[in-house]
């Protein structure tokens, strides 16, 4: 083997693992994804999808407790997600509340399998804050 033709194999053997490598690494991140979407923003494929975060405000008259088992609705005045969690609710969950929950759909009710509440709508993700601004429920600062 001349030297050029050594150099051609370590350049392809060099490619193959750094391919192979960014292959697995962008493989990993796809299983790990957890789309982020407002009631408004969910269509039936996005429903399967898995994992989801699924942020907006609790709709008022929607809270039902019965123990550990909470039954709500999050909205962002377009639409309407049906939530059920099996857990104890932050300290700060209440009605009109900006919050968020994780998990995935079964049935067409979305079981919560952690539910992130924040004390006012000055901490909302950013998302969540621009689709209540749109659809003109937002109440806080006018100028974030």
């Amino acid at each position: 083997m001349t030297g050029k033709s050594k150099r051609l194999a370590v350049f392809a053997v060099i490619a193959a693992l750094l391919s192979g490598g960014g292959f697995l690494v962008l493989s990993a991140l796809q299983e790990n994804i957890v789309l982020f979407l407002t009631p408004s923003e969910l269509t039936p494929e996005k429903m399967t999808a898995g994992q989801l975060r699924i942020g907006g405000l609790v709709e008022e008259g929607s809270v039902q407790i019965d123990g550990l088992q909470a039954r709500f609705s999050i909205t962002d005045s377009a639409a309407v997600v049906s939530v059920l969690f099996n857990g104890a609710l932050p300290d700060l969950f209440r009605e009109g509340q900006g919050i968020i929950a994780q998990g995935r759909f079964e049935d067409n009710i979305f079981r919560a399998e952690n539910v992130l509440a924040k004390h006012d709508e000055t901490y909302m993700p950013r998302e969540v804050a621009e689709s209540l601004k749109e659809q003109g429920v937002w109440k806080g600062d006018s100028s974030k």
